[in-house]
């Protein structure tokens, strides 16, 4: 597992850092839904979500490039949850580069919340780090402490697992944020906005939405006078829904650089109002012939160059008569002669397996789950005397003789079965592909 733990400045009072946590998981949603407020931090479940943002060093440079801007003061990466906060609250970024137990026994005990309550008997008893507490008899330590802190112990650990309230994502997105000090200007007040944008644009991606409008809206100083007002507010409208923060970034700014305060504002709050789902497009692994303006051959090709000719193959449709060889793999940059392929006015099967797979016996009728029975048929198809193939030593001859049926399954459906001629074994019957 790998978690991130988000650490707030705690030089803050309850009702504002509540309102912090509660802007900083909004924000998180966007990476996983297995984000929850534990212990005056944010945490985030991450491990599923590392190939979608391209990797664990990616994820990692995103997301520690943007907490800043929301008031993170220290950023830590774990197994667990409770060790991500140990981590952060000892100052340490990295808490997953070697063993678990050996990056947390010289952490102070103090990164524990669990040990607060019984911190001076501890210190008492000679411990300074979490190896020290670790390190006394857990007989002793249950019984002369609470339950609470061996359970942290054991979850921060990985020895037992983790319980936590995931964040659920609201319907309706407003917050409010109270600058550090009065502004006078309106473009002033864009740095606390973009921090207020990114928990916005961080909801959208956790709706799967954009918007086409919201609202900032700016609460005036106590000390204005009456002419001021209580408020003023600026509404933003794009042409079509968006989640960019630094798209939304440079049209509020804009839109900021045309207001004049009628008086120092002190409290910022941002409301988005139109929401509308964002419909994904699907990416190609290959490049868009399309929107490259180029032909399918020629991206074959380029990525044929890039990865060598053996790595990139299509079928090939030959003029045969056997199944398993009227489609050939070749290298896709190979210049190969058009053929067409045979015309077959007798059913041919969807799916096809890799080898027939021969079938059980009733009598004289052949097999699968439930006994079959004959629709169409016989189809004779033979050939191939003039091939050599060679397997496990022995060369043989690519020749076969077989009679082609279709078939009904009671629970399988339409089948494509054929029987050899020339096997010596009159009975044996062979299922080679089935209809869709």
């Amino acid at each position: 597992m790998l978690w991130v733990a988000l650490l707030l400045s705690p030089e803050q009072n309850a009702p504002q850092l509540n309102e912090e946590l509660r802007g900083l998981s909004l924000y998180a949603l966007q990476y996983s839904p297995r984000t929850a407020i534990t212990e005056n931090a944010v945490v985030v479940e991450l491990e599923a979500s590392i190939r979608l943002f391209g990797g664990k060093r990616n994820l990692r440079d995103r997301i520690v490039a943007e907490v800043e801007a929301l008031g993170v003061e220290q950023v830590a990466w774990s197994s667990t949850s409770l060790a991500a906060l140990a981590f952060a609250r000892a100052g340490k970024e990295n808490g997953i580069r070697g063993s678990l137990t050996a990056l947390l026994d010289p952490l102070p005990m103090e990164t524990l919340n669990a040990v607060e309550p019984h911190l001076t008997t501890l210190t008492q008893l000679g411990c300074r780090t979490l190896g020290d507490i670790r390190a006394l008899p857990r007989d002793g330590v249950s019984r002369r402490f609470d339950k609470r802190l061996l359970v942290a112990m054991d979850q921060a650990y990985g020895l037992r697992p983790e319980a936590h309230v995931w964040i659920e994502v609201p319907e309706v997105f407003k917050a409010k944020l109270e600058l550090m000090s009065r502004v006078e200007s309106a473009p002033a007040m864009l740095f606390g906005a973009r921090r207020l944008l990114l928990q916005m644009c961080g909801w959208l991606a956790a709706r799967n939405a954009g918007t086409t409008a919201f609202r900032l809206r700016w609460l005036h100083d106590a000390m204005r006078s009456r002419d001021a007002g209580d408020c003023g507010e600026v509404t933003i409208r794009t042409a079509e829904p968006m989640r960019d923060v630094e798209h939304l970034c440079r049209l509020l700014a804009e839109n900021l650089a045309k207001v004049e305060l009628a008086a120092p504002a002190g409290d910022l709050e941002l409301e988005a109002l139109d929401v509308h789902p964002l419909e994904e497009l699907s990416r190609s692994l290959l490049p868009d012939p399309v929107q490259a303006g180029e032909s399918l051959t020629l991206v074959l090709e380029r990525v044929a160059a890039r990865l060598g000719p053996e790595k990139v193959l299509r079928p090939v449709l030959v003029e045969d008569h056997r199944p398993e060889w009227v489609s050939q793999w070749q290298p896709a940059p190979q210049t190969l002669p058009r053929k067409r392929a045979r015309q077959n006015r007798f059913p041919q099967p969807s799916f096809m397996l890799p080898a027939p797979l021969r079938l059980s016996m009733r009598g004289n009728k052949p097999m699968y789950q439930g006994v079959l029975q004959l629709l169409a048929g016989p189809h004779r198809v033979e050939g191939g005397w003039w091939q050599r193939l060679a397997k496990d030593g022995v060369e043989n001859t690519g020749n076969v003789a077989r009679d082609y049926w279709v078939a009904q399954s009671p629970h399988c459906g339409v089948l494509w079965i054929f029987q050899e001629r020339l096997a010596g074994d009159e009975t044996a019957w062979y299922l080679h592909g089935a209809f869709a």
